[in-house]
């Protein structure tokens, strides 16, 4: 049997924080590096342009207002014709890395946004995009809700070997059962799964790391699947933006993020990596898709294992917002 050996990433870092321009070159950067460390597959963290709107969970509400509108003006257009990605879905051509990259999308010509997973192929083609289904507390200050017409996964072709299929959620998106049922039957093989710095947020400080290690071994196992998890880290200067835009405040501190690979049977095959020590990194691992074989032969969640006439799996795939057509399925449209 020939192996089905992926090299792949999640990449552990912060962005340039609240400028999407800036981010996003960082992010070229950070692709181009992947391509020199053959990486194939690069997953980034949940929002990472422009970065996690930190000051949801650390202002009133009332003091967030100007903030919440610089960052829908630094969210990112997502299109099939190029948008803001042109040149991140260029350099993926050429480091010929696929990609699962964070964004706060913004829709063309609106003012609606969506916390938002691209899918990007290593030839630079725009698969898809996901939209968060629900978004996490204070969060729905921002973000709409996704629809389950973007709760899908996508293949990513390679040339010279058998494809690969992922799927992604985004931070407690994992902890929605049905959600992940959804990508197990669409016979995802890799989740991406894709995190902010939660750590060093006030309350979180003793679980945040175990809950995203838990949720991370957990899909592994139940889905019979890698599991890639990106985390940023927050520096000084998403710290330095805060209390220069809004105020001082006491509920977030620098560091944070909990990176790592995970194979189907629970063990960390990379990581994890822990808040800012040692900068940005690309957490990396070769994983043998051959692996899921094994795993299955003692539980197939979207096979034998599963028992369809008592436990029931239904969604909901209709489009709901404009343009969730043409944001699930670019390419064909």
């Amino acid at each position: 049997m020939t192996d089905q050996k992926v090299k792949v990433g999640a990449m552990h870092a912060a962005p340039i924080y609240m400028k999407k321009i800036e981010t996003l070159q960082k992010v070229v950067s950070l692709i181009e590096e992947a391509g020199k460390q053959n990486v194939e597959l690069l997953v980034f963290p949940e929002v990472f342009v422009p970065g996690f709107p930190y000051f949801l969970n650390s202002y009133a509400p009332p003091a967030q207002v100007s903030a919440i509108i610089e960052y829908g003006r630094q969210s990112v257009v997502v299109s099939a014709s190029g948008g803001d990605l042109a040149g991140v879905r260029e350099v993926c051509k050429a480091a010929k890395v696929g990609i699962v990259l964070g964004v706060s999308q913004r829709v063309k010509g609106g003012h609606q946004l969506f916390n938002s997973l691209v899918f990007i192929d290593s030839a630079g083609t725009l698969l898809g995009t996901h939209r968060k289904l629900q978004p996490t507390y204070a969060e729905r200050y921002i973000w709409s809700q996704g629809s389950g017409h973007t709760l899908r996964t996508y293949g990513f072709d390679r040339s010279e070997s058998e494809g690969f299929t992922v799927g992604g959620l985004c931070c407690w998106e994992n902890t929605m059962n049905l959600a992940r049922q959804s990508l197990i039957e669409s016979g995802h093989q890799i989740l991406a799964a894709a995190w902010p710095a939660l750590s060093t947020t006030e309350g979180f400080e003793a679980v945040a790391d175990i809950q995203i290690e838990a949720l991370a071994k957990n899909h592994a196992l139940t889905a019979q699947v890698f599991v890639i998890c990106a985390s940023n880290y927050v520096d000084e200067a998403c710290l330095e933006w805060l209390d220069k835009n809004i105020g001082p405040q006491t509920h977030l501190e620098v560091g944070g993020g909990w990176s790592a690979i995970v194979h189907p049977f629970c063990k960390l095959i990379a990581g994890p990596v822990r808040g800012k020590e040692g900068g940005d990194q690309i957490v990396t691992s070769e994983v043998n898709l051959n692996d899921l074989d094994l795993v299955k032969v003692y539980i197939d969640a979207n096979g034998h294992f599963k028992r369809p006439e008592i436990l029931k799996m239904q969604k909901d795939s209709k489009p709901l917002w404009e343009d969730d057509e043409i944001a699930a399925t670019p390419a064909l449209k």
